[in-house]
C-alpha cells in the first residue's frame, strides 16, 4: 500500500472513531444533501463515498470491541414420545397440507379442493388415531397453529411433548405454553403409572405448565372426580383469577354433586367471572342449594292462574322488584345489557337457573310441551320461554328442547323479525339432542324452509351428517341450481358440504358436475360456477375418503 493511501485510511479511521455511530446513520439517513457528514471526504473523493467508509470502518470497530458472551447451555434432550408414527402416505399428505397453508399466492382453479381448510379434520383423524407427527414436520405445525388458533388444540395434541419442548426454544411458539388445549397437549400418564407415583402428578401439577396443568387436572377428573378436585383445592387461593377461571371451568365435564361445597365456596371469589362461572355450574346442579334457592324465587314470579272469563289456565309473571345482595352472590348480574329492563333482565336469570322439573311438579305435572303450550300473560312469553331454552341447554334437558323446539315446518324467523318464536335459539337447542336425532329435524327444516335459514343448524350436526341430512343438503343445493339462483349465495352451505358430507357421497354427486342449460330468469354465467362448485364438492369429497384411507391403520 502506498504512503498516501494508508495515510487516508489513516484520517478516515481516525475521523471514523471520533464520529458516533448515531451521527454516522443519521448521515446516511438523511443523505449528504441534507445533512453534511461528520466526516472530511479524501482528496478526488464525494461525500457519500466518505461516510460509506467512515461506515465501513466504524462498524468493524464496534463488532471487534464486543466481549464475547458466554456460551448458553444446550437443551436438553427432547423426551420420548411413545405413539405410532404416522404411515408414509399420511406423512406426505401432512406435508402437503402444511406447504400449502403458507404458499403466498397460490392460485388453482376453482374447482380444485381447498387444501387448508382440510388441515383441521386431517389434524383430527390423525389424534382420533393415535398418531405422533413426525419430529421434521414440527416446525411447521407449530407455525400453523400460531397462525389459526382453531388448530391449537389438535395441532398440540398430534405435537405431544415434543411439541413443547420445542416451543420453549422460540418465542413466536410461547402461545403453546400459555394456552389450554381442548385436548390434552401432552400424553399424560395411565391411570395406574399416576396412582403407583402420587408424588409426581403432585409436582406436575405445581410445577408444570399451566396447559399441562389443565389437562392434568381434565384427566384426574376424569379418573376421580373427587382427587381432581382435591388437586384444584390444595392451591386454588394462590391461582391467579383468569387460570381460577379456566380451572373451574374444566370442572363442566365430570360436574357431579360432590362438589357443591367447592362451588359454593367459590361464589364469594374475588372475581367476579368466577362467581359467575360457579352459580352456572351450581344451577347445572339441580340438586344444589342454589338451585333450590333460584327455584324459590322462580316460583314467587311465575305461577299457574285461571283466567276467569274463559275459564282457561295461563301462566302469570310477576319479575321481581329488587336484586338483593343474596341474589347476586347466587350469580344473578344486577346491571341489565343495553336496551332490557332490569325486572325482565333479573326474572330471565332466575328461571335459567331453575331445575326444569320443577316447573312440572308446579304446574300439575304437565309435560314440557304441555307447560310450553300454556298461554303467558302480559306480554311475558318471550322472556319466559327464553330462559327455558337457556334452562334447558345448560341443564342438557333433551325432553325441555324437544317442547321449545316444536316441530320443523314451523316458518323460521328472520332477523329484526317480530314473531311469537322469535324468543327461540334452534342452534343451541339442538346441540342438546342425540346426533341423530338432530339430523332428522334439520334435514325436515330443510325440506321445508330451503337452506337460506339452516347454516347455523348444520353447523351443530355431528361430522359426517347422518342420513337423511346428508341428502336433503345436496337436494336443496340441486333444487337452488335449477331455479338458476346465484351460486354464491349458498357458497357457505357448499363450503360445510365439503367438510361435513359422507366422502361415500361422491359417486352420487357426479352427476351435478355438468354445466346445466342456461333457464330463462337465471342469473347470467351461473351455470358454470354451480358445475364448478359440485366439482369441487365432488373432488374435496374424494380427497376426505383418500385422508381417512392413508390415516386407517394397516
Amino acid at each position: 500500500m502506498s504512503t498516501t493511501a494508508t495515510a487516508s485510511t489513516t484520517s478516515v479511521a481516525s475521523v471514523a472513531s471520533v464520529a458516533s455511530w448515531d451521527d454516522l446513520v443519521a448521515a446516511a439517513l438523511l443523505g449528504t444533501e441534507r445533512r453534511t457528514p461528520p466526516v472530511a471526504p479524501r482528496p478526488g473523493q464525494d461525500a457519500p463515498s466518505a461516510l460509506l467508509d467512515a461506515a465501513a470502518l466504524s462498524t468493524v470497530r464496534r463488532r471487534a470491541g464486543l466481549r464475547p458472551a458466554p456460551a448458553r447451555p444446550l437443551p436438553g434432550r427432547a423426551p420420548e414420545d411413545p405413539r405410532p408414527a404416522l404411515p408414509t402416505a399420511a406423512r406426505s399428505r401432512l406435508a402437503l397440507l402444511l406447504a400449502d397453508r403458507s404458499a403466498p399466492g397460490r392460485g388453482g382453479p376453482r374447482s380444485a379442493p381447498d387444501l387448508a381448510e382440510l388441515l383441521p379434520q386431517w389434524l383430527a383423524l390423525a389424534n382420533h388415531h393415535g398418531y405422533r407427527v413426525p419430529d421434521a414436520l414440527l416446525p411447521a405445525l407449530l407455525d400453523a397453529a400460531r397462525a389459526r388458533t382453531d388448530l391449537r388444540p389438535e395441532a398440540l395434541t398430534l405435537g405431544g411433548p415434543r411439541a413443547l419442548w420445542l416451543a420453549r426454544l422460540n418465542p413466536d411458539w410461547k402461545f403453546a405454553l400459555r394456552g389450554a388445549a381442548g385436548r390434552a397437549p401432552t400424553p399424560l400418564p395411565e391411570p395406574s403409572d399416576v396412582a403407583a407415583a402420587p408424588d409426581d402428578e403432585q409436582r406436575l401439577w405445581e410445577e408444570g405448565l399451566f396447559a399441562e396443568r389443565v389437562s392434568l387436572l381434565a384427566l384426574a377428573r376424569h379418573r376421580d372426580p373427587a382427587a381432581g378436585l382435591a388437586l384444584l383445592s390444595g392451591t386454588w387461593s394462590t391461582e391467579r383469577a383468569e387460570d381460577r377461571l379456566m380451572f373451574l371451568d374444566s370442572l363442566r365435564d365430570d360436574l357431579s354433586p360432590s362438589d357443591e361445597p367447592f362451588l359454593e365456596q367459590a361464589l364469594s371469589d374475588r372475581s367476579r367471572n368466577v362467581r359467575a362461572t360457579a352459580a352456572e355450574l351450581l344451577s347445572a346442579l339441580p340438586g344444589s342449594a342454589l338451585a333450590a334457592r333460584m327455584a324459590e324465587r322462580s316460583r314467587g314470579c311465575v305461577a299457574l292462574t285461571t283466567d276467569e272469563p274463559t275459564a282457561g289456565e295461563r301462566i302469570a309473571v310477576r319479575p321481581p322488584d329488587e336484586c338483593d345482595s343474596g341474589m347476586q352472590r347466587d350469580g344473578i348480574v344486577a346491571k341489565p345489557p343495553s336496551g332490557r329492563g332490569k325486572r325482565s333482565w333479573w326474572l330471565s336469570q332466575l328461571v335459567e337457573a331453575t331445575p326444569l322439573d320443577r316447573w312440572s311438579e308446579w304446574f300439575g305435572g304437565r309435560t314440557p310441551a304441555e307447560i310450553v303450550a300454556l298461554p303467558v300473560t302480559d306480554g311475558w312469553q318471550a322472556d319466559l320461554h327464553a330462559a327455558w331454552c337457556r334452562a334447558a341447554v345448560r341443564q342438557r334437558s333433551a325432553e325441555w328442547c324437544r317442547a321449545l323446539l316444536g316441530t320443523p315446518a314451523v316458518a323460521p324467523v328472520t332477523a329484526g323479525e317480530a314473531a311469537p318464536a322469535a324468543w327461540r335459539d334452534p342452534a343451541k337447542l339442538l346441540s342438546a339432542l342425540p346426533a341423530r336425532e338432530r339430523a332428522e329435524w334439520v334435514a325436515e327444516f330443510i325440506a321445508s324452509h330451503g337452506l337460506s335459514d339452516a347454516f347455523r343448524l348444520l353447523g351443530v350436526c355431528t361430522v359426517p351428517w347422518a342420513e337423511p341430512l346428508g341428502r336433503a343438503v345436496v337436494d336443496a343445493l340441486d333444487i337452488a341450481r335449477d331455479a338458476g339462483s346465484y351460486p354464491w349465495s349458498f357458497s357457505g352451505v357448499m363450503g360445510l358440504a365439503e367438510r361435513c358430507l359422507d366422502p361415500s357421497q361422491a359417486d352420487r354427486l357426479e352427476v351435478l358436475t355438468a354445466i346445466p342449460d342456461e333457464t330463462e330468469g337465471a342469473a347470467p354465467g351461473a351455470g358454470g360456477y354451480w358445475a364448478e362448485a359440485f366439482q369441487r364438492l365432488v373432488g374435496t369429497l374424494r380427497l376426505r375418503a383418500a385422508m381417512q384411507a392413508e390415516l386407517a391403520p394397516a
